[in-house]
Order: C-alpha cells, then sequence, then structure tokens
C-alpha cells in the first residue's frame, strides 16, 4: 500500500549555504556580520527583512537566509513578537603582541574573571616536557580555568608551567589576575615571545559543558609555548576559545618573492587580454 500524502517523508528545507541563493545570501551575511562586530545595531533590533531586502535590492528570502546562516554562527536571535537581535558581540584579540585576556581588553576590572579548576604540581606528560624542554615526569604546575568576560564564559585554559616559576604562582590571585601579570609583577619574569598555532576543533561534552555551549559546538583552540626574554620556554597553554565568543586579528606584511620558472618550460608572453594577468 503507498503511503498516504501525510505519512510520506517531507522534504528536507534546502540548506541556505548551498543552492542558487547561496552566494548573495553570504554576501549579505558578512556585511551584517561586519556590522554587528563594529556595534552598529547594539542592543537595538535589525532592520526587518523587508527593509533589509530594499537596501541590498534583493529578495526577502535571501535576506532570510542570510540571517539564518548568522544564527547557525551564534551572532543572532529571533525574539518573538520584537525583532532579531545581536545574542553577543566577539571579542577580538590582536596577534601583533604577546598578551593576557584581561590586558587585551585595557582592564583590570571584573570584565574578565577565572574560575579555577586545578592547580597543583603533576609530573609532566611526555609532550609536556617535550615543549618545556625538560626530563618526562619532571614537575610542572598544571593550571586550568574557566575564563569569563563580562560574565560569560569565554574560554577554557589548561596551562603548564615549569615548578620553578609555576609554585609561585598558587599562592597568587589566579582568580582575579592574568598569568602573565603575575609572572612578571610578581615574579620579576620579564617575557619575551610565543609560538603560536591555531586550529578549529568541536567542543566535547566536558568542555562544552564548562563553556556553556552545546557539544560539538565550533572552538578555536590555540596552543601557546611562551618563553622568557632569554629563551626559555615556561608556560604551555592549550586554550580553547567559544567560536561565537571570540576572534584573532592581525596584521601579515608582504615579502616580495621573485617568481620561481619551471625548467624547459617556456614563459609565456604577457596577455593584456588576459583577466588573471591584470593587476
Amino acid at each position: 500500500m503507498k503511503p498516504s500524502p501525510a505519512s510520506a517523508a517531507r522534504p528536507r528545507p534546502p540548506d541556505p549555504g548551498t543552492g542558487r541563493r547561496s552566494a548573495p545570501a553570504r554576501r549579505i551575511r558578512d556585511i551584517l556580520r561586519d556590522r554587528i562586530r563594529s556595534g552598529v545595531y547594539g542592543d537595538r533590533p535589525l532592520p526587518a527583512e523587508a527593509q533589509l531586502a530594499a537596501d541590498f535590492g534583493t529578495s526577502r528570502n535571501i535576506v532570510r537566509d542570510a540571517f539564518t546562516l548568522l544564527r547557525d554562527e551564534g551572532l543572532i536571535d529571533r525574539v518573538p513578537g520584537a525583532g532579531t537581535f545581536v545574542v553577543a558581540d566577539k571579542a577580538v584579540q590582536g596577534l601583533d603582541r604577546l598578551r593576557g585576556l584581561a590586558e587585551t581588553f585595557e582592564t583590570r576590572s571584573e570584565r574578565v574573571t577565572n574560575q579555577v579548576l586545578l592547580a597543583e604540581v603533576v609530573p609532566a606528560t611526555p609532550v609536556v616536557a617535550e615543549r618545556l624542554e625538560l626530563t618526562p615526569g619532571t614537575p610542572v604546575v598544571a593550571l586550568e580555568r574557566v575564563r569569563f568576560l563580562d560574565g560569560t564564559p569565554l574560554s577554557l585554559d589548561a596551562s603548564y608551567l615549569t615548578a620553578d616559576v609555576g609554585e609561585p604562582l598558587l599562592g597568587k590571585d589566579l582568580a582575579g589576575c592574568d598569568v602573565f601579570g603575575l609572572l612578571e609583577a610578581e615574579l620579576g619574569l620579564p617575557l619575551g615571545s610565543a609560538a603560536v598555532a591555531i586550529e578549529a576543533v568541536a567542543a566535547d561534552p566536558t568542555v562544552a559543558g564548562l563553556l556553556q555551549v552545546r557539544t560539538g559546538s565550533p572552538l578555536l583552540f590555540v596552543e601557546r609555548l611562551t618563553y622568557t626574554d632569554s629563551g626559555r620556554p615556561v608556560d604551555l597553554e592549550y586554550i580553547r576559545y567559544r567560536g561565537d565568543r571570540f576572534s584573532l586579528s592581525g596584521r601579515l606584511d608582504r615579502v616580495p618573492v621573485t617568481p620561481r620558472r619551471v625548467p624547459g618550460v617556456p614563459h609565456a608572453p604577457h596577455d593584456p587580454r588576459d583577466p588573471y594577468e591584470r593587476g
């Protein structure tokens, strides 16, 4: 017996990130994201779909797809009867200087607070020992904290410090201060540089619970190995930032490079009609 129309499986709605409307929807999403990050809307609702469609010279369906993409990123949410609002602005940390979280926002107030989950001496695992240039099993200080910005979880930081600089920190205000500030101001240890690696990961159930996000939510994972000004590694950090609350920014300078020629392959003459040859 054929299934009735009511019981037949309904087709899934199209993904707003694919299909014929995807390119203009992504373009409008990017423009709105820039406006959100620059604080254009503040605590006011975003313009209505009809208004944005008129502004961009497009259809309401495309604007609706752009809204869906922004909601999937966790940037906006719709409040029935009130409109569409920015959920939370993203915190932006620059890559131009080595700074702690509180230093990034140039504040020592209650904007940045920490929940200390772990602060104790543990034996260094092989990976930690390699990064800190120690023998496996050497005592190191493990420090794990959930870091809050304006009362909302922003990141989960797991740090491993050499014992000589980490143990004096155990008696300091780890809930209210950046580790970098404590190392320099309290211990008189000048820091020099850091090696940084960045990748995207998904939140496992434990991390998701600590950061108050759904399991599988996107996180920005940063491994940072900090050196003193004399070049000794002293602080290995694994930081998991909420993808909906945090971004990194920086400036990259171009160093001119002479194009490499493949031996035996003649170089084609310049064709001014070739669009790829135009500046």
